[in-house]
């Protein structure tokens, strides 16, 4: 049974939520506000979390932040999903830029909710079960599936989970264009969904962080309509 983090202030929401996701075939605790959420987080292991936007105490960005600047990977690498105002693109995109690995507008469908868990889940299994010490490479990028790090140059990157697998896919289909459709359904899991914006805004995070240590900002580039191609690597 995957353990699941709930941090909301709506306590009936939360309620709600914990017996449908428990029906479900999930051990969910909740917490109500963001520095208790954020203590559970610290202390105890949990297979995924459910972060609100406004709480109190921390706001869901603050708690997003504070874990994935912990050193310990088990917070950095924890799959996490957004719950954000129904409209509002502007926390989407900033939670996902955060590390967010995705999100759900508020008020969300439980059904969707468990199928969003299950996918994240789902993908996070697959890469341990096809994960060995071999690595991938293009160029001067080098990936170590079995540890989900990443070099360039012989330089690591501080990739979050999602961005460690959009990655992994443009390096297995380096020089090749990826449609966007295929990047959510093996790095995310899901499906593409009318305006998702989840893809780019993982693609420019790991671009940022790539030309941190060097590398062109042209390395992944964006073939209009078609998907994002990263090029062989040797800039």
């Amino acid at each position: 049974m995957s353990r699941i983090l709930l941090i909301d202030d709506d306590t009936e929401l939360t309620d709600l939520l914990q017996e449908f996701l428990g029906g479900e075939g999930f051990d969910v605790t909740a917490a109500n506000d963001g520095g208790r959420g954020l203590e559970l987080a610290q202390s105890q292991n949990f297979d995924a979390l459910i972060l609100d936007v406004m709480l109190p105490v921390h706001n869901g960005f603050e708690v997003l932040r504070k874990l994935r600047e912990e050193a310990s990977p088990t917070n950095r690498f924890l799959p996490v999903i957004m719950l954000t105002a129904r409209g509002d693109t502007v926390d989407r995109i900033v939670g996902l830029e955060m590390g967010a690995d995705d999100y759900l507008p508020k008020p969300c469908n439980p059904r969707e909710l468990a199928a969003r868990l299950r996918a994240i889940l789902r993908r996070g299994r697959v890469e341990e079960a096809g994960d060995s010490d071999d690595s991938l490479s293009s160029g001067q990028l080098r990936l170590l599936p079995a540890k989900h790090q990443g070099y360039w140059s012989d330089q690591a990157l501080s990739l979050t989970g999602a961005e460690f697998a959009v990655l992994k896919v443009l390096v297995q289909h380096a020089g090749d264009v990826v449609s966007k459709e295929v990047l959510t359904e093996r790095a995310l899991g899901r499906k593409l969904m009318p305006y998702d914006r989840s893809i780019d805004v993982h693609v420019s995070n790991i671009r940022k962080k790539l030309a941190d240590k060097g590398a062109s900002r042209d390395l992944i580039i964006n073939i209009r309509g078609a998907g994002y191609m990263l090029t062989q690597g040797n800039r």
